[in-house]
């Protein structure tokens, strides 16, 4: 259920990136049975690695924090509506709802003329599309190869799994 304390604590994370360099203004906390259990920014320049956007950043400080990668039961704030990366993100670890203040149009429209040089592009609609479609039907070229081999180790690590049972 909706509570407004834990949007204002995502928008003040957000804040930070005002003061921080190599952070964006997108902040996010986990909350589980009433409290916050992670929290993140955007760190993708600081961290020099484009997966640290708020919501991600905060679902490894849960999972840390709880150390479980098993969030089910967890609800997600968002001072922006989370791209299809983060959204992947939530549903791998099982966030059970989400709540976000500015929508990505709002984000868009405030972000969207910024050059290269302070921010990093994103096309939206293009990641959206991507993580929406089978590989064969993606814009990005896809070729599978070795298979027979990599599906060898999945056997074998889920045969190791099962015999710890």
């Amino acid at each position: 259920m909706y509570n407004e304390s834990f949007m204002r604590r995502a928008i003040e994370i957000s804040a930070e990136a005002l003061d921080t360099p190599g952070t964006e203004p997108f902040g996010a906390v986990i909350v589980k049975d009433g409290k916050i259990v992670g929290e993140g920014i955007n760190r993708s320049v600081m961290n020099h690695d484009p997966t640290s956007h708020g919501e991600t950043e905060a679902i490894r400080d849960a999972c840390r924090n709880l150390e479980t990668v098993d969030l089910r039961g967890c609800e997600l704030y968002s001072s922006c509506e989370p791209c299809a990366l983060c959204v992947a993100a939530m549903n791998i670890a099982g966030i059970a709802a989400l709540y976000y203040a500015a929508d990505k149009a709002q984000a868009g429209d405030v972000l969207g003329d910024l050059p290269e040089t302070v921010r990093f592009p994103i096309d939206v609609g293009r990641l959206t599309h991507e993580c929406g479609h089978a590989v064969a039907e993606r814009i990005m070229p896809a070729q599978q190869h070795l298979d027979a081999e990599a599906t060898k180790i999945l056997q074998a690590w889920a045969s190791h799994a099962r015999s710890r049972l």
